[in-house]
């Protein structure tokens, strides 16, 4: 009985993985500049002005593999790379506007589309986490890009670590955020986000109410009753993953966790910085402590009062921690 609850825990974890970002230009410099002179309203309608910014660039594709990998590139500092992998059920116009204007003033910032998802193809390899790990890998060979920075949000964290054990030269330092290394330690999520999640994914046709209640548990309740139109600040891209994708990557998911990478994190030697909310209660912080505690020399920064949607509650912190940490590597 005991091994079913703790198989259930484990699927309603990738579940939500898949689920926990729904809510959550070009190389030339014209773009870039757009981008950077436009933001300082600090508005609504500004930020979404650049969340369509970002959405709008023409996409480029590359052929990896058995597929097509479809990227965009911001900022002009080939010196210093820095590739995003995204979460599940995401596609790559889904990362905070902020964030991307913060890395690519002083980065060569590269998003790309998972395969199956957005403008990427399917391709015939089996979905798992290690061969996202190895699309990313090709996506950089493709690029001409040795050696970069990587950050990884959610189900992209787990690819992050999966690349950086098995490719190490190919990385400068290491970003997780909101995540975990799987294994019999986790820590699953908390009764009242299973809860929602549960509501929330058996309608068809979830009704506001559902929804807020399932966003609600991406951010403290405090935050969250304060910010009525959270859905102002979150990129809603023009592009979605289909429900086959998004049951495809959660297999996928459940697959890596169950073992996960717990017992190999001693090995990377990168420098490598872990953020996570203090109010995560889908990944709680416990699973970034232990992946701190594994990785040598390893920094975890906890932003009091965030939760698992951290980069779009507080993205000037978090853009301006993350950035803090990748100068302070060059130096």
């Amino acid at each position: 009985m005991m091994g079913i609850q703790c198989e259930s825990i484990l699927l309603v974890v990738t579940t939500v993985l898949i689920l926990s970002v729904i809510f959550p230009i070009l190389t030339s410099n014209n773009n870039l500049n757009y981008f950077t002179s436009t933001y300082g309203q600090n508005n609504i309608s500004t930020f979404q002005k650049h969340v369509k910014v970002i959405d709008d660039m023409p996409v480029q594709k590359v052929k990896v593999g058995d597929i097509d990998i479809a990227y965009k590139r911001l900022g002009n500092n080939t010196e210093k790379p820095i590739i995003l992998i995204g979460g599940g059920a995401t596609t790559m116009d889904m990362w905070n506007p902020i964030l991307l204007r913060e890395l690519s003033s002083n980065h060569m910032v590269i998003i790309f589309d998972n395969r199956g998802v957005g403008n990427s193809t399917l391709g015939k390899d089996d979905f798992s986490i290690d061969q996202f790990a190895k699309d990313t890998v090709g996506l950089l060979d493709a690029l001409n890009v040795e050696k970069a920075d990587i950050l990884g949000f959610s189900m992209g964290s787990f690819i992050a670590q999966e690349l950086t054990l098995n490719n190490p030269d190919r990385v400068n330092s290491l970003i997780l955020y909101g995540s975990g290394c799987g294994g019999k330690g986790a820590v699953p999520p908390s009764p009242q986000a299973l809860q929602a999640l549960e509501v929330f994914a058996r309608k068809s046709s979830p009704t506001q109410n559902d929804s807020d209640r399932f966003a609600a548990t991406m951010f403290p309740s405090d935050w969250f009753k304060e910010n009525p139109n959270y859905e102002n600040y979150i990129p809603f891209p023009k592009e979605s993953v289909t429900a086959e994708m998004s049951q495809r990557q959660k297999e996928a998911i459940f697959s890596w966790w169950t073992v996960g990478t717990c017992n190999e994190l001693s090995k990377i030697t990168q420098p490598t910085l872990i953020i996570v909310g203090t109010d995560d209660v889908w990944l709680p912080a416990a699973n970034s402590l232990m992946i701190a505690e594994k990785i040598p020399e390893a920094s975890l920064i906890q932003i009091e009062g965030a939760g698992h949607g951290l980069m779009n509650q507080y993205p000037d912190k978090f853009s301006k921690v993350v950035s803090a940490f990748l100068e302070g590597e060059s130096d």
